[in-house]
């Protein structure tokens, strides 16, 4: 199945990229991924919502998935490292002309996952107790976080597969293929999700095997992708072997992504901390805080994970017509993905402002739960909008390979920020105070970020004049 490397004219992708109209462009590009994103984030949801309802047990296991959570967005981070290195780099190399290049970054991309997805999944296994100890796992919460971290990591080769390989297929325009692998886990994961935790009574266990489930067949889709006849590029045998060159070029791009996941995962750590020991104080669980946000970052994530898709869909126009010179549409592009993923981000806004209950209530109708559920979403997304001016501005640096720039920018919101905030604040407004230190992180975030996106067009406007 293999194949070895032939040269070719241009592909329709690549003349699309160059000539059409930008704002159709974007939008065909984007609407597929966002679909598949917003799925992605609904079947969490909906893993959530099922455990939460889980009897007896649901809150302490909604409070095991929020432990478990900072995990999965490492390991997240990982597959982000692998996939968008790729498809950046990929994106740059057909912008340059170099077909043969970008299949060379593919094959290496899969020897990485391979290598990288089975140490992980080994070092996962072996460290699982130590790990959840050290997340803050009480007796309480231990037995339901355990085997849903234990279960998840074991498919975690299946997961990083998917995601590193499905994310060059929208690097070369098939933007529905890429969308589809997405809505084939997220759909099969809502539909095993009841059966598996209630019908067959496998509790926790249920949504994690669940999740596994998904994540093979969503791998099995993408990887029929490269044998067939469609496909724009091919896995080739003499491109598997490592090349310290492409994986470090892959991995400048990718680190960007990676640590903003990583980072992520480190912040909800401090942040669980903080909500365990504040909710002690101020609830009659700790643990409840902890679920609390456990509902709030699954919530949240229905609006952000679209903007991931606009982003997927900006990143190859961006970072083709960077690599071909054509800086007037690399500008336009970046505008229509403000402008859509503002528009998604007011739509969070007014949802999270005025059906905060409701949408607390749903997971869990234990009156304390809701009470504090709904305040803390309504304080932690009352900033959203500027997150919608926010990550497409990271993800124009990261396309057009500024890889230190965006790696900046990250840092900035969730350690120079938000981390202190998470630390300072409640020691002088208790649980409040955490819930509000996202609103002012991506505020003061939101305005830096802006000021270097302005300076750099200014750059870019330099170029198109000469």
């Amino acid at each position: 199945m293999v194949q070895n490397a032939t040269s070719s004219p241009p592909s329709l992708h690549e003349r699309q990229m160059a000539s059409e109209n930008i704002r159709g462009l974007l939008l065909r590009y984007s609407i597929p991924p966002m679909i598949g994103m917003f799925v992605n984030a609904l079947y969490n949801v909906v893993d959530r919502f099922w455990v939460g309802r889980i009897p007896g047990v649901g809150r302490d296991a909604l409070a095991g998935i929020g432990l478990v959570l900072p995990v999965m967005n490492a390991l997240l981070g990982v597959s982000m490292l692998l996939g968008i290195g790729a498809a950046t780099t990929i994106s740059i190399r057909l912008g340059q002309g170099d077909r043969a290049g970008a299949e060379h970054i593919l094959g290496n991309t899969l020897a990485l996952v391979a290598i990288l997805g089975s140490g992980i999944t080994a070092l996962g296994l072996l460290f699982a107790e130590p790990i959840l100890i050290a997340l803050g796992a009480d007796a309480n919460i231990l037995p339901h976080a355990l085997p849903y971290y234990r279960i998840t990591v074991a498919g975690y080769i299946f997961w990083i597969a998917t995601l590193a390989m499905n994310h060059p297929i929208r690097a070369v325009g098939n933007t529905k293929r890429f969308a589809t692998a997405h809505l084939i886990g997220g759909i099969c994961n809502m539909i095993l999700d009841p059966i598996f935790i209630l019908t067959f009574g496998w509790g926790i266990r249920g949504a994690a095997f669940a999740t596994v489930v998904s994540q093979i067949l969503a791998a099995c889709w993408v990887f029929s992708y490269y044998f067939s006849d469609k496909s724009t590029l091919k896995i080739r045998r003499e491109y598997l072997k490592p090349v310290k060159k492409i994986v470090l070029a892959v991995f400048a791009i990718g680190v960007s992504p990676f640590l903003m996941q990583s980072v992520g995962s480190f912040v909800i750590i401090i942040a669980n901390h903080s909500l365990k020991f504040y909710g002690d104080i101020e609830l009659s669980d700790g643990n409840i805080a902890i679920s609390v946000m456990a509902v709030i970052l699954g919530v949240s994530m229905m609006f952000f994970m679209p903007l991931f898709g606009i982003n997927q869909g900006s990143q190859p126009i961006i970072g083709y017509n960077y690599g071909a010179g054509n800086f007037d549409r690399v500008k336009e592009a970046y505008k229509w993905s403000m402008i859509y993923s503002a528009v998604i981000c007011a739509i969070g806004f007014i949802v999270t402002q005025f059906f905060s209950v409701p949408l607390v209530s749903a997971f869990n109708d234990d009156p304390e739960f809701v009470a504090v559920g709904s305040l803390g979403m309504r304080i932690f997304m009352s900033c959203v909008i500027l997150i919608g001016l926010q990550i497409p501005s990271i993800n124009f640096f990261q396309s057009v390979g500024r890889a230190k720039m965006a790696i900046a920018l990250s840092m900035l919101r969730q350690v120079i920020i938000l981390i202190p905030l998470y630390l300072l604040l409640p020691r002088f407004f208790g649980l409040t105070g955490i819930w509000f230190a996202a609103p002012i992180s991506d505020a003061l975030a939101c305005v830096v970020t802006l000021y270097f996106i302005f300076t750099e067009f200014k750059r870019l406007d330099k170029n198109i004049r000469s």
